[in-house]
């Protein structure tokens, strides 16, 4: 029979060999936004959350994995997601957002008060907010008793209370804002020295739309997308128009931009020819001619016209 002494250190010696099962938290998911949200943790489905207080409890160890929705355009993979991270026993949490989509906000509160520059709230509802990463952060700092630099956070000792994570916590999923506006020139078939240009640079309801030599001027910018859009003059509400009866040969005029006006509807297509839309006419150099003052038109719509080409 083994002595005690050594019965104890085989005891010992043994129980160091059984895993020590990592520190629980507890998170507490709670949906505000004003639909149901499905709630993935690690990139598993868990529960659907209801609209505006559905809320879900669960006891993770400290790399939880993140939390995030696929509501508002989300992937179940965490792509196009905001998400928030939790790493680790040092209790380091954080926000991750998508920067070509945000389906929510997120924010994140420790159920602990803050102190000293721990245990402070993130949030982040904007697509731009300095308060989340754009990309899963793949270093920590060693622990430390000054906070780390946000957009990570950390709440020490924060066993056995855990956070509150709460989607859309505005209330709102976040609208996406408007593509930037692109000012550009437009020139015939190439010709950089001769621009799309406004008779006189006269904003007025029925100026003449010209060709001219290109000089920099309000006249000559104007706002245009590929396939359905209007052709508009840039920081102005006037719209290049085509005529109340779109034909051959209706000279081109600038009038008040409308929405859902046919005479302001065109298409821009992929060859660079600007034509009104379900018209069959396109905006054309007329004649070909070059020179200064010779006054657009719409013409038929034909296959390799050069006359109906125009660059940006």
């Amino acid at each position: 029979m083994l002595p005690l002494r050594t019965l104890t250190i085989l005891s010992l010696s043994l129980l160091s060999l059984v895993p020590i099962p990592a520190l629980a938290r507890q998170y507490k998911v709670v949906n505000r936004c004003p639909e149901t949200v499905p709630l993935f943790i690690g990139g598993q489905l868990q529960v659907n959350l209801t609209a505006k207080g559905g809320t879900f409890t669960k006891n993770l160890p400290g790399n939880a994995g993140f939390f995030y929705t696929t509501a508002n355009g989300g992937n179940a993979d965490g792509s196009g997601t905001t998400r928030a991270g939790f790493f680790g026993d040092n209790d380091y949490y954080y926000i991750v957002v998508d920067p070509a989509h945000m389906n929510t906000g997120i924010a994140i509160t420790p159920i602990q008060a803050p102190s000293n520059g721990f245990c402070g709230k993130a949030i982040c509802e904007t697509g731009d907010c300095k308060t989340a990463f754009q990309q899963p952060p793949t270093r920590f700092p060693p622990v430390s008793s000054t906070p780390p630099a946000v957009p990570l956070y950390a709440c020490p000792a924060t066993i056995d209370k855990g956070y509150l994570i709460e989607f859309c916590p505005n209330g709102a999923f976040p609208v996406e804002p408007p593509p930037p506006v692109k000012t550009v020139v437009l020139h015939p078939n190439g010709n950089t020295k001769k621009c799309v240009d406004v008779r006189g640079a006269a904003f007025a309801n029925g100026t003449p739309v010209q060709i001219y030599d290109c000089n920099g001027t309000p006249a000559q910018k104007w706002v245009i997308n590929r396939a359905n859009t209007k052709v508009k003059l840039a920081n102005t509400n006037f719209c290049l128009d085509a005529g109340s009866n779109p034909a051959n040969a209706v000279g081109m005029k600038i009038w008040t931009c409308y929405d859902n006006l046919p005479a302001q509807a065109w298409y821009y297509t992929d060859d660079n020819r600007i034509a009104v839309t379900g018209r069959g006419l396109c905006l054309d150099l007329t004649n070909g001619v070059l020179t200064n003052s010779n006054r657009l038109q719409t013409w038929w719509c034909t296959d390799n016209n050069k006359n109906q080409v125009w660059t940006t």
